[in-house]
C-alpha cells in the first residue's frame, strides 16, 4: 500500500459513508472521498429522474467500470418552502423507501457510500439518510467543500472581513422575508435559486444590495457563468446557481 493509499483509507463493511464530492470540479474532492468512491463495495447517489446524477458526473473520473451502483430517483424534482405538503409528503415517502434500500445493503456487510454535492451536513439529502439510520448503522461523514466556497473562489470574491456576518439563505423564503434578512447581515449567500430568481433580484434590491450581488452559475463546473445579478435579465436560473453579495467590513 503506497503513503497515499494509507492516508486515503479503505471502507469497513456495514458503514454507510456521506461522502461530500464538493462544488463540481473533481479536483476540490478531499483524499478520504476520493479513497471511499475507489473502495467502498456499493456507491450510490441521488438523481432526477431521467438525468444523470450531479454528484457521480463529479466523481466519474474516480468510478471504475464495473462498480456496483446504486440510483436513487426523487419524485418531486423543485424544490419548495418547507411545510408544503405537495413536497413534503412525496419526498419523506420516498426518503423512507430510499433508506430501506441502503439498510439492506448495510445489513448484508456491505459498505455503502453516497454521493452528494458540496458537503453532506450542508442542505444535502444525505441527511435524511443519516437521521433515519445512525442509530442502527455505523454512520461515516466525509465534508466537502462547500458551493458557497467554490463559487466564491472561482469569482475571486471574498465574502467576509473582519467581523463581518455572513447568513446563508434559500431562495425558496418568501420574498419579504429575504429582503429582510439581507437588510440585516453584511454578507449573504442565496442558495435554492433557480425559479426563484426573480423574487430572490426583487428582495436584494429592496434591501438595497444589489450593487453588491454576484450571479454565480454552474461554479467550478463545465458552462460556468458569473456576472453582477443586475446584468442578469431572466426570471428563472439552473439548479446550481448561487448569489453571494460579499461583506464590506473593516479591512486592516
Amino acid at each position: 500500500m503506497s503513503a497515499l493509499d494509507a492516508i486515503m483509507g479503505g471502507a469497513v463493511g456495514g458503514t454507510l459513508y456521506g461522502i461530500g464530492v464538493g462544488p463540481g470540479d473533481v479536483r476540490y474532492l478531499t483524499l478520504r472521498a476520493a479513497g471511499l468512491i475507489r473502495s467502498v463495495d456499493v456507491l450510490a447517489c441521488f438523481a432526477k429522474e431521467g438525468r444523470n446524477s450531479c454528484a457521480r458526473t463529479v466523481a466519474a473520473p474516480l468510478i471504475e467500470t464495473g462498480r456496483e451502483e446504486l440510483t436513487l430517483y426523487y419524485p418531486v424534482t423543485t424544490e419548495a418552502p418547507v411545510g408544503d405538503g405537495a413536497y413534503d409528503e412525496p419526498m419523506r415517502d420516498f426518503y423512507e423507501a430510499s433508506a430501506e434500500k441502503l439498510a439492506d445493503l448495510l445489513r448484508a456487510g456491505k459498505s455503502v457510500g453516497l454521493m452528494g454535492e458540496g458537503d453532506p451536513f450542508f442542505y444535502g439529502s444525505f441527511m435524511h439518510m443519516w437521521r433515519r439510520l445512525e442509530r442502527d448503522f455505523a454512520v461515516e461523514i466525509v465534508p466537502g467543500v462547500i458551493g458557497i466556497s467554490g463559487c466564491a473562489a472561482k469569482a475571486n470574491t471574498p465574502l467576509t472581513w473582519g467581523d463581518d456576518v455572513l447568513t446563508v439563505l434559500p431562495g425558496t423564503l418568501d420574498e419579504a422575508t429575504l429582503a429582510c434578512r439581507l437588510a440585516d447581515t453584511d454578507a449573504a449567500a442565496i442558495m435554492k435559486v433557480g425559479r426563484n430568481l426573480a423574487k430572490v433580484r426583487r428582495a436584494i434590491a429592496a434591501a438595497g444590495v444589489l450593487d453588491r450581488a454576484i450571479y454565480v452559475e454552474r461554479g467550478t463546473m463545465p458552462g460556468e457563468r458569473i456576472l453582477p445579478l443586475a446584468e442578469i435579465q431572466a426570471e428563472t436560473a439552473p439548479y446550481f446557481t448561487i448569489i453571494l453579495i460579499p461583506g464590506n467590513g473593516r479591512r486592516i
